[in-house]
């Protein structure tokens, strides 16, 4: 019944004191203000006005009511300011979820410096390791997820970061290190170390070794990049890794790098956002800047297009 534009005439008349100026404020003639009074009036079954008096005053019920609208009306005016800033792409929210466990190494910085530039977009990042991130996409509890596994979903795009090359950890000492590049059947009988996630969800099963149709003789979980490559350096197993998260591990001597293959492995990493998103410019400014980040940071990628 009680409309905003009603809070917004009785909060005039309180403010300037009469009919006539609350009129000029809002831009309306008095006489349609009048109209809209008496029908509040007849809505609401209560007077609003005492017209008796000179000037005429507010009565109990439209004291009330302003009540309201003080509370009310600067919550519209923070709303529609927010809502013009999300228009012209300043504010929002970007919460991320990554399905890669080496991805801290760049996303961090990227993340500290959007902030920098970007105060009014709310930030969260969460590892999407215990649960399917398109889905929480989907249906709004994400804004961005970075994988290498992209799904055919109508309401998804998919950006590319950069590509890069999935590579064996072996230990300079495993019977692996002098090969020239692996083999499927070369891991039958191998300890494969891996991240705590689904076999689905793994590069080296979905890009070589189901392909080949090889198992490897045992699997075995890390969470943490360093303790994967401490495992590796002591001749305990191998590991599919990126070829950047590597690099550190590789200037020590521990282990060695081999390619997957004679051509090599190259998945893409990607930016998952809805389509409804793509073309926020903090969307596009977070994309862009973690590109720009991740071929300042780190070693052997390619660019997505890169043939």
């Amino acid at each position: 019944m009680i409309e905003v534009k009603h809070l917004r005439t009785l909060v005039a008349i309180r403010d300037h004191g009469s009919l006539q100026e609350a009129a000029e404020q809002l831009h309306v003639t008095q006489s349609a203000l009048s109209h809209q009074l008496r029908d509040l009036e007849s809505r609401l079954n209560a007077p609003l006005l005492n017209r008796r008096t000179r000037p005429a005053r507010l009565t109990t019920a439209a004291l009330r009511i302003i009540n309201l609208a003080d509370e009310v009306l600067p919550m519209i005016r923070a709303t529609e300011f927010e809502l013009e800033r999300l228009a012209l792409g300043r504010t929002g929210r970007l919460y991320l979820a990554i399905e890669c466990h080496s991805c801290f190494q760049w996303l961090m910085p990227a993340l500290d410096t959007f902030r920098q530039s970007w105060p009014d977009v709310s930030l969260d990042l969460s590892a999407a390791f215990s649960f399917i991130p398109q889905t929480a996409l989907i249906r709004g509890d994400l804004d961005v997820v970075i994988t290498s596994d992209p799904q055919d979903i109508e309401s998804v795009e998919y950006i590319p970061l950069f590509k890069y090359e999935l590579v064996l950890a072996v230990s300079k000492n495993s019977v692996l290190a002098n090969n020239l590049f692996i083999t499927p059947e070369d891991l039958s009988d191998q300890i494969l170390i891996t991240y705590p996630v689904e076999r689905e969800r793994l590069d080296i099963f979905n890009y070589f070794l189901d392909p080949g149709n090889v198992t490897p003789a045992a699997i075995r979980n890390a969470e943490l990049t360093p303790v994967i490559v401490q495992l590796v350096a002591s001749n305990r197993g191998v590991a599919a890794l990126p070829n950047w998260a590597l690099t550190e591990f590789l200037h020590h001597g521990w282990i060695k790098k081999l390619g997957l293959g004679k051509t090599g492995i190259w998945p893409t990493l990607y930016a998952a956002v809805r389509s409804e998103d793509a073309g926020a410019e903090y969307i596009k400014a977070f994309t862009q800047l973690a590109k720009k980040t991740c071929f300042e940071t780190l070693e052997g990628i390619k660019p997505a297009n890169h043939l």
